[in-house]
Formats: C-alpha cells, structure tokens, sequence
C-alpha cells in the first residue's frame, strides 16, 4: 500500500463495556458474541466496534507503524486502533488510499 494517508486526533478513549452498548446495536451487531464478552466496545464515527473486529498488525514497518489492528472497510479504507499498554484505552483513526 502506497500513498496512505491516516487521520486521527489523537485523544485516547476508555473501552465501553457490553451494558454501555445500546440492547438494539448488541442484537444487531454483535449478536454472534457470547455474553461473556464485557468489554473492548467503542463508538467511533457514528458506528459501534468491539476489538474482535480487527485484523492484529505485526510488522513495525510500512503505512501502518505503531497501529495495534485494522478493520477494512474496502480495498482503500478503512479503520485502525492503538490500544494501550494495559488495555482499557485506545486511540482511533481513518485510513485511505
């Protein structure tokens, strides 16, 4: 991937938990989860995510250096996330090609 421009604020977020999220959004978007899934949810542009949506980066190198995952949205966007050292925060960002 050539050319990729990320956009992000920078502010770090606390995980919601699975009572925080909307019963309608849980039926809807994450009815596939068990309930013992309690948290690792956020809201970011209007859409709820749990962690399980992301693919895991490895690589320290290319477009994506220091972003912990990503969830496409297509074949030339789509959305990242850093997760804290102790995992209950994050920071979240838009990519595009």
């Amino acid at each position: 991937m050539s050319d990729v421009t990320i956009r992000t604020n920078h502010q770090w977020r606390q995980f919601r938990y699975r009572d925080e999220v909307p019963k309608k959004v849980l039926l809807s978007e994450f009815d596939y989860q068990d309930d013992d899934v309690f948290d690792g949810y956020f809201k970011y542009r209007g859409c709820w995510y749990h962690l399980d949506q992301f693919m895991a980066l490895a690589s320290s190198e290319g477009p994506f250096t220091g972003w912990h995952g990503y969830s496409g949205d297509s074949y030339f966007s789509g959305t990242l996330i850093r997760v804290s050292d102790d995992g209950e925060n994050y920071q979240v960002a838009r990519y595009c090609q």
